[in-house]
């Protein structure tokens, strides 16, 4: 009887792929509420190798530690206030940016927003842009969440 149960749940992992992958939306809410304690560790975990940064320029992050790196270098948090799906694999998520613990936010209060393309759970490209609702105004590239 054991064998014909593991048997089961054997083909049952096998018929569900055996895990579950983050959504775009899961993934980009798990790196805000990382970068929301400075847990820039964590935060790290979300990105793929080789993610594109886009941001006042681009970036490449090529390893864990780069990852780690940038996100320590992000000086607000942001609370989410609304999050667009844009396609299956990528959401724009605009932020009210907040201070976090560590760091000095310059621009607290202020809405943010950034575009996560996501593959396999992981985080492949993260694009800074303007908040949906507000229209460009300036050439500025606005405050860093």
């Amino acid at each position: 009887m054991k064998r014909v149960a593991i048997l089961a749940m054997t083909a049952l992992l096998a018929a569900c792929g055996g895990h579950s992958v983050r959504s775009a939306e899961d993934t980009a809410r798990a790196w805000s509420a990382a970068l929301n304690t400075s847990d820039n560790e964590a935060a790290a975990t979300l990105f793929a190798a080789g993610a594109k940064i886009v941001q006042n320029g681009e970036i490449v992050l090529q390893t864990h530690d780069d990852a780690v790196r940038w996100n320590a270098g992000l000086p607000c948090g942001g609370q989410i206030i609304r999050v667009i799906h844009q396609r299956k694999n990528q959401v724009l998520v605009v932020f009210r940016l907040t201070e976090r613990p560590g760091h000095h936010c310059d621009a607290p209060g202020i809405k943010a927003a950034a575009v996560f393309r996501v593959a396999d759970g992981k985080i492949v490209l993260w694009r800074q842009t303007v908040p949906p609702e507000d229209a460009p105004t300036s050439s500025g590239s606005g405050p860093s969440i």
